[in-house]
This record gives C-alpha cells, structure tokens and sequence, in this order.
C-alpha cells in the first residue's frame, strides 16, 4: 500500500486552509539560485511562439521582450518612453516624419551588427502578405515610407500623425529580428538583448542564459532566467510554498493576501493596461442583437466578480479602455447590475429561455474561478453557459479564431482599441460608424480635439455593448524576498530580468 502521508506540497494542492498554518517555505532553493544569480519566474500560460511580432499571446514578449528582443524604444514601469535600440530620434513640426538614429556598436546574439536595413525589415515584415503581427493597424498600417538615409538612421513617414508612436515602438510586436533568422523566431529568436533562449522544454519550461557580447554586459547581474508555466492556483501556491518560484506572475487567487506578511515572501500590488470582458460572438445569433449583449451585460454582477474572483483587485470598467490610459471614461455606470432589465430586454429581442450558450475559458485562474461566477450570474436572466475549460492552444485555435459563443479573456495589450475596426478580429464587431471615428482620431491635429474624439470611441463601443467589459485588474506579484527590480506596475506585459537582482 502506498504511504498515507501527504507531502507538503500534496498537501497544499489538496487542501490549502488546511495546511496553509504549516506551509513555510524552505529558503534554502533561493538561496541556491541567489548565490547562482538565477532566477525561477511562473506564468500561468505557456507562449505558443517566441516571436512576438507575430503570435497574439501576451506571454510571449514576457519572455523574450527586453530580454531576448528589443525595440527602437522601451517602456518603462512608469508608462514613460525612452531608447533603447535608438540613441535618439526627432520628428517634424507636421509630426509626419520620424528620425531615428540607432546605437553603434550593437549586435545580435550571432555576432551580425544591427543596422537600419534590420530595423527596415522588421517594419515590412509586419505587413507583408499573410503577416499576423497584432499591432499591424494601430503602427504599422499607418507607416507610409521607411528610407535608411545611412546604415544608422531609420526615417519613417506616417499617414497621419500618431503621438503615441515612440510608445508604439516601445511593445513587443515591433523588436528588430535579425532578418537571416526572422523565419525561426517562434522557436529560435536571435535577438540583440542581454539573454538567449537556452532551452525550451515544452509543456514545463524555457530557459534563458546570459548572451556573451551583450553591450551592458556589466549591469546584468542574472546570469539564468527559467520560466515555469503552472496555471492551477493550488498548484502554484504549493510551488511557491515549496522555495521553487522566486516570482509568481499576476497570482490573481484568494490565497495571496497570505503573503502580505510572509516570512519569505512579499506581495507587489500595482495597477496594469488589462481589460477583463466576457467576449461575444456577433457572429452568431442571438449575440448579433445588441439588446441580448446588453442583456448580458447588465446579467453580471462585476463587483461581486471582482470582489470574489479577484479578492477585490479591480475596478468595474464599460468600455474596451484601462483607468490607466490617458483620457479613460469611466462608463460602468451604462449597464448596472439589473437582472431583470437583463429579462425585459432578452424578451424584447424574443429570446426564449432557457437559452444555451458556450462559455470558454483559457486555462488562467481569473477565467477558471471566474468561469463559474459568470455563468450562475447569467442562470438568473433565463441564460444556460455551458462551460468549456480549454488549454491555451485550444483557445487559440478555437475562440480566437472565431470558433465560440462566449469566452472570458483579459486583454492586455494598452491602447488597443484599433482591433475594434477589425470585422474579422475574433468577436466580429463591424461597424462603420466605429471606424470613421478611429480615422477621426487618427487624423485629428489638435489635442483636444483627440481628447474628445478618444472619449466618443470609448462611448460606442459601451453602446454597442460589443462585450460585457468587467474588470481592470490590478497585478498582484508574489515575489521572494531579497529579488529587486521586479515591476510593481504593467504598463506593458514585460519582465526586465536583466533589470533584476538579489539583495
């Protein structure tokens, strides 16, 4: 017979207030990886690909971003823009024309120099023929020309003036690739940043190593960097509770206010571009009749979501736009909780209840602990969401494109409101008032006129009620004591290991 006695991990995974009085991690891991400048991250999903200038996920540029990847500009945690690849750059008074001039002396992990012919590249790359590059509307779309007057310099005309472009610039889809390489970057990115992907063992983990030749190589003081990808909360709170996570990611459970005042560990709570929504398929019928999205919408009860699902990290938003953008419309107001206005208006729209809906949720915990919230709220008003727990490929190759009724999903990705002027993005949302609006925008040359305009986007889409937005979370990182330089605030999705230390 095997033995009946739990390990502390088997013990925590089956029942954490059990064992959570006895859990005290061992500090001996860490001060193993401390003394070897290493380093253990979890993430609770897995990267498809390492090249985020082509595959959706966020976790992607968690990985590689600043780390294996850079771009002309960085993002720091503050949400202000600075070079990075660029030493500098200037733009015209019709702020039509972008000079940028770019660090002599870099290299890629290959030893190959980079150079504007790199950087111009990239920038085609994003837009040639079958690219699937994210941002492609909000930058590269907008980009008219790119000319290298010298191998240093990179100019580039827009379309239309775009303010936010040295921030643009700053995100994952626009690193350099080396252009001899750029074809295997999914599994194979060489890139000019101070780390290298040494392994990646899919389904546990990827490792990153110290690049030799980096240009700074005197200020990165962690030599390894593994990432882990444990989406499970229990298991991750027995990782944590084991020494094995230096930093857990984003631990959005009710078991991490626990580390408030842990022996060994700190809790980091800092604000983030996300927005949390229950997407809609306005493909489908009945979710292409605005009154039953409204319905919905008005079915959930988002403070007591984020009050139960998020342990009180968030705030209630309306519209596909984070607090933290400059300019955010507070619209939650819009769409109470109103059950049975959520009835009347399903009935308007002659709905007949019981109606049957696919809930899919990704394999993260504000979708699995939320997944179930969502669908008693939505048992209320007549609406039976058959819930499917997905892996995070499965999402990708199901509701991302276009295969669902109904999923629960945080985009993170800041001032993305372009994808709305997509018809073929996933939800399907086609609407040419929308679009004029964003062209409005885009083309507007004094910035209270943007304001305004920035305001109106915000309210069509709160009016067409295109998702049932919840949440803006806040991050909660777990982290060891003793570990530095770790962000506290998201402005972008990105992990600046080389930024990192140990006390």
């Amino acid at each position: 017979m095997p033995s009946s006695t739990l390990t502390r991990r088997a013990c925590l995974t089956r029942s954490l207030a059990l064992c959570a009085a006895s859990s005290i991690a061992d500090p001996a891991p860490a001060r193993e990886r401390a003394a070897a400048r290493a380093v253990v991250i979890n993430l609770s999903l897995e990267p498809n690909s390492l090249d985020p200038t082509m595959a959706p996920a966020a976790a992607v540029g968690e990985v590689v971003h600043y780390n294996v990847l850079e771009g002309l500009t960085r993002i720091n945690e503050d949400g202000t823009v600075a070079p990075l690849l660029a030493e500098s750059w200037s733009v015209d008074a019709a702020a039509l024309n972008y000079r940028f001039r770019l660090h002599r002396g870099v290299r890629f992990h290959d030893g190959s120099p980079l150079d504007a012919a790199a950087v111009r590249f990239s920038f085609e790359r994003a837009v040639a023929p079958g690219a699937t590059n994210k941002a492609r509307k909000a930058l590269f779309d907008n980009i008219a020309s790119i000319t290298t007057p010298d191998t240093y310099t990179v100019v580039l005309t827009l379309h239309h003036p775009d303010p936010q472009l040295p921030f643009r610039l700053g995100e994952g889809t626009a690193v350099i690739l080396h252009p001899a390489t750029a074809a295997r970057a999914a599994s194979e990115p060489v890139g000019t940043g101070p780390y290298r992907v040494a392994q990646w063992e899919r389904g546990r983990r990827i490792t990153l190593a110290r690049a030799d030749g980096y240009r700074h190589a005197a200020r990165v003081r962690i030599e390894q960097a593994t990432y882990r990808f444990i989406h499970e909360p229990a298991q991750q709170d027995a990782a944590i509770q084991a020494g094995e996570i230096d930093l857990q990611f984003n631990f959005v459970t009710q078991v991490v206010q626990r580390f408030q005042d842990h022996n060994h560990y700190q809790l980091l709570t800092g604000s983030s571009s996300g927005k949390g929504m229950l997407a809609l398929n306005q493909r489908r019928a009945p979710l292409n009749d605005v009154r039953v999205r409204r319905a919905i919408t008005h079915a959930i009860d988002r403070e007591a979501f984020i009050r139960n699902v998020l342990g009180g990290r968030g705030v209630v938003i309306g519209s596909h736009f984070s607090p933290a953008d400059a300019g955010y419309v507070h619209l939650a107001s819009m769409y109470p909780y109103d059950p049975e206005r959520a009835r009347a208006l399903l009935s308007s729209a002659g709905v007949r209840t019981p109606l049957h809906l696919a809930l899919a949720l990704p394999p993260a915990p504000y979708a699995h602990e939320g997944g179930p919230v969502i669908a008693r709220d939505l048992a209320r008003v007549g609406i039976v969401a058959d819930i499917q727990r997905l892996s995070w490929q499965q999402w990708l190759d199901g509701p991302f494109k276009g295969q669902f009724d109904m999923t629960l999903i945080n985009h993170v990705e800041p001032l993305d409101y372009p994808i709305y002027t997509d018809p073929g993005y996933y939800f399907g949302y086609d609407s040419s008032a929308y679009r004029a609006l964003v062209q409005r925008h885009a083309n507007a040359s004094h910035a209270h006129e943007r304001q305004q305009l920035f305001a109106q986007l915000q309210r069509q889409l709160a009016q067409d009620a295109v998702n049932a937005w919840i949440f803006a979370p806040q991050i909660g990182n777990v982290v060891r004591k003793g570990l530095r330089g770790v962000w506290m605030n998201y402005p972008i999705f990105a992990h600046d290991i080389a930024a990192m230390w140990w006390e």
